[in-house]
């Protein structure tokens, strides 16, 4: 990669709204040239491109986290299996259909089921649970977040009627993946599954962490550059925040101001996507999911994991579980968003394909 020269502000919007594919190099040169009054102006922008597309609205998704097992051991998740500290449970078929139907109850229509990746939570079941929710909520959206399978697990798990699929890359750089990931694991082969998915028809998610250990701003802009190449309908970002019994757990967590830049870059350049104001963002700041909505995310995802279980859902350390974070105060979150101007949209919230809105100026 090349160095990169620092442009202005005005040049940056142009990058960002070019009708062509942008280049690492590029995206290098976009993440170094910003001070204090340039983020101000490209957050105005991103606020106002996903306000007018959005219409003011913030869709919002019942997360239920099934399972807390997972078969990996990557170097910075509370849940990797060599971790002594993890509490661990998985939700029955039983519990999911009736956090699902708390959730409906509510006004949800998208559900999201996200775990770690458990070996009796496989295919087969987790295609059993997703048919389960589908007879009785035929209408709602389910988005799943299980991590890496086969072509034929995704193949079943779509066959069953999963609308969607969240699986960040966490970071594009093959060098960077293997300081957060255990031999065995692979950035290729989490890519392939990234377009595999796109493949069968799934509406996609990607993403990376922020401020991870060793993480350049070279890195990031390879990320960018992937993001560029898989065009997902859906980008999940936030900042790094270690865990507890992992081997990450001294380092610095990521920044938050980092974290809510990139939100604004990634609403420019990917009008359309649906981008969350993340649960990690809220755990480093008390208005977190204010700042990452005038930051230009469009979507927030409310827990509906039964509370006991919540508590051992221990990602990273101090994970907010309360407040706007909770699906039982979804009342809550209506407050905080319309203090700021907006307000929930209980929609599906699926990815729109028209009305490009592209930055006005």
């Amino acid at each position: 990669m090349k160095k990169a020269e620092k442009i202005t502000i005005d040049k940056v919007l142009d990058l960002l709204a070019a009708p062509r594919r942008l280049s690492a190099d590029e995206w290098q040169t976009i993440l170094l040239s910003f001070d204090g009054e340039d983020r101000k102006v490209l957050s105005r922008a991103a606020r106002d491109v996903a306000f007018r597309l959005f219409n003011g609205g913030v869709y919002v998704r019942a997360l239920l986290e099934i399972s807390s097992f997972c078969r990996n051991n990557c170097f910075y998740c509370g849940l990797r299996c060599g971790n002594p500290l993890a509490a661990r449970y998985r939700l029955s078929k039983e519990e999911i259909l009736a956090c699902c139907e708390r959730a409906a109850a509510v006004g949800f229509n998208t559900f999201v089921l996200q775990g770690g990746e458990d070996p009796v939570q496989n295919d087969e079941w987790i295609s059993d649970v997703v048919s389960a929710i589908k007879e009785r909520f035929p209408c709602k959206a389910v988005t799943l977040s299980v991590g890496e399978r086969t072509a034929e697990g995704y193949t079943m798990l779509r066959a069953a009627g999963a609308d969607r699929y969240l699986l960040r890359h966490e970071t594009a750089n093959a060098g960077h993946y293997s300081l957060l990931h255990p031999k065995g694991m692979s950035l290729e082969n989490r890519k392939q599954c990234l377009f595999r998915l796109k493949e069968l028809g799934y509406q996609v998610g990607s993403g990376m962490m922020i401020g991870t250990p060793g993480q350049t701003i070279g890195h990031l802009a390879e990320d960018f550059a992937l993001l560029e190449e898989l065009q997902p309908h859906m980008i999940g970002i936030g900042p790094f925040i270690p865990a507890k019994g992992t081997p990450l757990e001294g380092e610095p967590q990521g920044s938050a101001e980092l974290t809510l830049l990139i939100i604004s870059l990634l609403r420019l350049r990917f009008p359309n996507a649906l981008i969350p104001a993340t649960t990690a963002l809220a755990t480093l700041l008390p208005d977190g999911t204010e700042q990452g909505i005038l930051a230009g995310a469009n979507v927030v995802m409310p827990n509906v994991t039964p509370l006991e279980a919540r508590e051992k859902y221990t990602i990273y350390n101090n994970k907010k579980i309360t407040d706007s974070e909770a699906a039982d105060q979804i009342n809550v979150l209506d407050d905080r968003l319309a203090k700021i101007g907006y307000h929930i949209d209980f929609s599906r919230g699926d990815y729109k394909t028209e009305n490009l809105c592209r930055i006005v100026r």
